[in-house]
């Protein structure tokens, strides 16, 4: 199965988009176009299990991207990542050496061993009593208000509610054979990256993701680490514009 996706602009340069775990393709609205206008092809997709694309076989998210661009014709993309996307995208950098040409990881998740801080565990908790109650709607709403920023506004949290509600509606549904496969990333393999790396982390979001971000800046050599004062865990939906001339002026830098 092709992984539900849109493509736009024709630039020389292949930019992938990968969403959070909150979220599915449309968060990267702003950016989509915004990217594309700077001079990219810009393709975003929604990975298995969210937006359009249902669970349907077992499967490793970083394979799928491989065989995404693979049907787009783009032996090589940068990435930018979201949360967990931008793990997916450190995942495919590891497991297809030599394709990844940039990664830009904004409060990303990491494929290697991390113990979530208490603010972290209480949410899941919380997150997990509403879901084994079937309330799902009060787990989306949850998420919402946890994930975003304080400069998020009421259309933002809209958004992110019908998102997560859309995962999940899918991951619920989805066979238990049919989950995702662990990628087995080691700490050796992501020191051996050698791309351009931007590790961007929020002021308001956990604790856990500077502590992710600072580690991946230790272990990836050409690891640029920014964190923004004002930015919640997804901050190319609270500041749309700011984030997308931050991506255009790394993408462009050599």
């Amino acid at each position: 199965m092709t992984l539900a996706h849109d493509v736009t602009g024709d630039g020389p340069s292949t930019v992938l988009l990968l969403h959070s775990g909150v979220c599915d393709r449309r968060m990267w609205d702003a950016q989509f176009d915004a990217l594309a206008a700077a001079g990219h092809r810009v393709v975003r997709c929604d990975l298995r299990g969210f937006g359009d694309s249902p669970v349907d076989r077992p499967h490793l998210h970083a394979d799928d991207v491989a065989g995404l661009l693979d049907g787009l014709g783009a032996e090589r993309a940068a990435l930018v990542g979201s949360s967990f996307g931008g793990e997916v995208a450190l995942e495919f950098a590891v497991r297809h050496p030599g394709r990844a040409t940039a990664l830009a990881l904004l409060c990303a998740a990491a494929p290697v061993g991390h113990e979530a801080g208490p603010e972290l565990r209480a949410f899941f908790g919380r997150e997990n009593a509403l879901l084994e109650a079937g309330e799902l709607d009060a787990a989306a709403e949850l998420n919402a208000g946890f994930w975003l920023g304080p400069e998020a506004d009421d259309d933002t949290h809209a958004l992110v509610r019908r998102m997560q509600r859309r995962a999940f509606a899918l991951q619920l549904a989805a066979a238990e054979e049919h989950e995702a496969r662990p990628a087995g990333v080691t700490e050796a393999q992501l020191a051996a990256v050698d791309v351009p790396v931007l590790a961007v982390t929020g002021g308001h979001d956990v604790p856990d993701f500077r502590t992710l971000a600072d580690r991946l800046a230790t272990l990836i050599p050409r690891t640029r680490r920014l964190d923004l004062d004002w930015a919640g865990h997804l901050p190319s939906l609270e500041r749309p514009e700011e984030i997308s001339a931050l991506l255009a002026d790394f993408l462009d830098r050599p």
